[in-house]
């Protein structure tokens, strides 16, 4: 299991409206990534900052689907280039049974 942290730098005057009004727009392509096994949005109002964190089944899907294609979509979307932090996921937490499972 591959972790991917998305972040970048949003418009000044963003609200928390506004980017959930973005991050709907693409909600829908990511849901029907078969590759994909979880994402998340986060929007920070104080600093502008915006992302996502993707859970993906391997190294060659995190690194295909966050190729310079998702480079220039995020810049054209966000007005910004994203960083892009590709992490390997070590342990993960059940949320239902609290069971600790290793990768």
């Amino acid at each position: 299991m591959i972790t991917v942290l998305v972040s970048f730098n949003l418009a000044p005057g963003t609200t928390r409206v506004r980017a959930l009004d973005m991050y709907r727009k693409s909600a829908n392509k990511w849901a029907k990534n078969v590759d994909l096994i979880e994402k998340y949005y986060y929007f920070d109002q104080k600093s502008l900052l915006g992302g996502g964190v993707f859970i993906w089944k391997s190294f060659e899907a995190a690194h295909r689907w966050h190729g310079p294609d998702y480079v220039a979509m995020v810049e054209s979307v966000y007005g910004n280039p994203p960083l892009i932090q590709i992490l390997d996921t070590l342990i993960h937490i059940e949320p239902d049974t609290k069971q600790i499972v290793d990768f």
